[in-house]
């Protein structure tokens, strides 16, 4: 994925910041939960193509959070 194409895309509901993971081939929204596909190199940016992230997906790099259980 093309590092500035990635700078400049944002949620397209909140317009926050999104995350590459490379692994699902995905840039997600931690803020709305949304995981949004990229399919052939190219992002798809629709809500209604995302995929809906668990909750342990959108906390994991919340603030406050110490790792433990």
């Amino acid at each position: 994925m093309d590092k500035e194409l990635l700078a400049m895309l944002v949620c397209p509901l909140c317009k926050g910041k999104l995350k590459y993971n490379r692994e699902a081939a995905e840039l997600e929204c931690r803020y709305d939960g949304l995981a949004y596909p990229i399919r052939d190199g190219i992002p798809v940016m629709l809500p209604e193509e995302a995929r809906a992230m668990g909750v342990d997906e959108t906390l994991h790099d919340s603030p406050g959070r110490t790792g433990e259980a």
